[in-house]
């Protein structure tokens, strides 16, 4: 049944799939129940994950109980085992808030958390990242993850981003990237989409980063920290949490 029930997923198409977790949450994390992986962010472990991709899909990848994926759990380990992000009183700005984080951090009362972006439904603030309605130096941390690929101008997006962070404060700037690329690549020449999302990923992604991303982010002023975290966990609890080996967690301060 297990077998059956893992094939019928990975015939479903990610957007499908997306829309069929969040309802049916409860009824696959009581169906995958088992001791083989963790879900480091709410601590339930389970026989298995759920497949997910947009032009490939990975399997083993997408928690049953909090539908986080490998960055959204690299980054709840970063965050809670290598900084005070759950103690100390932080001011947060949060775009595009993964719901594998938004209930949680909202309730966490050291946090005076704030999330923005321009079309999510769970934005307190509807906001174009390369024209942010925020002050100078506002923000003790900012959480903007998987975005930058998405945004033509994201010269423009870094500047704001670092405009608005506190001195001292630090930003995690995740994204898709490829390491095996010295460069990033763009080519706006490309319209179709299924074309674009065969060659980027995605349809509406706009570019692949490569290495060069992290002295991009340093052009802007950032001092970046290249944390391979993955590579300070135990390898048993890389496998039991499902993490991508080698992630770069870029860590940015000013």
């Amino acid at each position: 049944m297990k077998k059956a029930f893992k094939l019928i997923l990975n015939t479903i198409p990610r957007p499908i799939l997306i829309r069929l977790s969040y309802v049916a949450r409860p009824f696959i994390a009581f169906t995958l129940k088992g001791d083989t992986y963790t879900d480091p962010i709410d601590g339930r472990s389970f026989k298995s994950f759920l497949p997910y991709g947009y032009e490939k899909q990975r399997n083993n990848v997408l928690s049953p109980s909090t539908l986080s994926l490998e960055r959204h759990r690299l980054l709840w380990l970063y965050l809670n085992e290598q900084t005070d992000f759950f103690t100390a009183p932080k001011k947060v700005l949060h775009f595009a808030p993964e719901q594998a984080f938004y209930k949680m951090f909202r309730k966490q009362k050291n946090l005076d958390y704030t999330t923005t972006d321009l079309f999510s439904p769970l934005a307190d603030v509807k906001a174009d990242i390369c024209n942010l309605p925020f002050e100078d130096n506002q923000y003790d941390v900012i959480l903007c993850n998987h975005v930058l690929e998405h945004i033509p101008d994201d010269t423009k997006a870094m500047q704001e981003l670092y405009r608005v962070l506190k001195p001292g404060g630090m930003a995690i700037l995740q994204i898709p990237q490829d390491l095996n690329r010295a460069v990033t690549f763009a080519d706006d020449t490309i319209t179709d989409q299924k074309e674009r999302a065969k060659i980027f990923g995605q349809y509406d992604h706009v570019r692949i980063y490569g290495r060069d991303y992290f002295d991009k982010l340093r052009s802007i002023g950032f001092t970046v920290i290249e944390e391979d975290y993955t590579n300070k966990i135990a390898p048993e609890l890389v496998e039991r949490y499902c993490l991508a080996k080698g992630e770069i967690i870029p860590v940015c301060f000013k």
